[in-house]
């Protein structure tokens, strides 16, 4: 696992989730993307990922001189497992959440941005349960989101299908 640092800072974080779904991309591609992010500010970052192994170099051509790579996540560097996470401390922890948080506003804001955005319309929703649960429960439960996701992550951008970004949260409520 790369530094923590490497990952939680919210540039790198955007780029990132920009790759989530699969895609290969250039720096180009990606500035596109992400155009609020300066371009010299993003070339910098993405070679950061790349020098932490977050990033791979999917392909190189030559492109009037110059060599232009498509970028994908390297998904061993770019994923927490259960062993890195015991090995991180609390305040790590608590970094990245409040990254993670931080992240999910920003998208949140973003997409009340766009014109086009009628949270009923597109689907958006928050919400929070309580479930009393045995560590048996919460395995299970785990699975079948896990089984959810899995099942389509791999659909393709193929004109019809709209991009949404899921995230979870399980917190015992101590």
């Amino acid at each position: 696992m790369p530094a923590p640092d490497v990952l939680l800072h919210p540039v790198r974080m955007r780029i990132v989730q920009v790759l989530l779904d699969g895609a290969t991309m250039t720096a180009r591609q990606l500035r596109q993307e992400l155009p609020d992010i300066p371009s010299a500010s993003l070339y910098r970052h993405i070679a950061t990922l790349a020098d932490a192994g977050v990033l791979e170099v999917a392909h190189q051509k030559r492109v009037r001189g110059a060599v232009e790579r498509g970028f994908r996540l390297h998904l061993p560097n770019a994923a927490v497992t259960a062993e890195d996470a015991r090995q991180l401390s609390r305040d790590d922890h608590r970094r990245a959440f409040t990254a993670f948080c931080t992240m999910l506003m920003a998208d949140f804001d973003r997409y009340l941005a766009t014109p086009e955005a009628d949270v009923v319309d597109d689907g958006v929703g928050f919400t929070q349960a309580a479930l009393w649960l045995t560590d048996e429960e919460l395995t299970a439960l785990r699975s079948e989101l896990a089984a959810a996701v899995h099942s389509r992550i791999n659909n393709a951008c193929n004109g019809t299908r709209a991009k949404y970004l899921i995230d979870t949260i399980l917190i015992p409520a101590r």
